[in-house]
């Protein structure tokens, strides 16, 4: 597959054990990946609730300093998808469809079973490199916050890696990608809900 730089990402929640304050304790891998160049962003939240599904979204895209142009690719989350049609057609969340309209990006939903299992190859393959690469032996924090300050520092890190046989790390592709992402809106979306 070729994909245009800036244009599209995938989107993926995968389960992580991790030892959180002596405990053994399964959390939700968030990850954003962009198709170009490889770049992804992860973070970890303590369920996969649409409210850390939609905070997941909001910080990668403060983190790579923008939005695919194009469009993300999910399969049939229930953060954001309340029904599955036929074909491609799904019944979104409301929330999820204000989420979308204020960062003004369009999805592409993946066929269900394993049709459409490579549909996002890009951020399955990313999910399952990083948990062996960065979470083996499980990491051992007090907190989902010191979680996530460690995940932060491995993104960088992996700045300097190359995917396969390409000449350039996926630094230097996001380098040329970042410039084409479209900009952030002026204010941050609330992902929280009040009660």
């Amino acid at each position: 597959q070729t994909h245009a730089a800036g244009a599209e990402a995938e989107v993926d929640f995968a389960d992580l054990w991790i030892v959180l304050a002596g405990v053994k304790t399964k959390v939700f891998l968030f990850t954003l990946r962009l198709s170009y160049s490889g770049k992804a962003i992860h973070r970890a939240y303590a369920t996969a609730s649409q409210e850390a599904f939609l905070d997941g979204h909001r910080y990668a895209f403060e983190q790579l300093g923008g939005i695919p142009t194009r469009h993300i690719r999910y399969d049939n989350l229930k953060a954001a998808v309340s029904r599955v049609l036929m074909g491609r057609t799904r019944v979104e969340s409301e929330r999820w469809v204000t989420f979308r309209s204020h960062y003004g990006f369009d999805v592409f939903y993946c066929r269900p079973g394993v049709d459409g299992a490579h549909e996002k190859g890009g951020v399955e393959g990313e999910g399952g490199r990083f948990r062996r690469t960065h979470t083996v032996p499980m990491p051992k924090v007090d907190s989902i916050a010191d979680l996530n300050a460690y995940f932060a520092r491995c993104d960088v890190k992996d700045d300097h890696r190359r995917i396969g046989q390409r000449s350039n790390t996926v630094g230097d592709d996001f380098a040329v990608e970042q410039a084409l992402l479209r900009p952030l809106p002026g204010e941050a979306f609330e992902t929280g809900i009040v009660l």
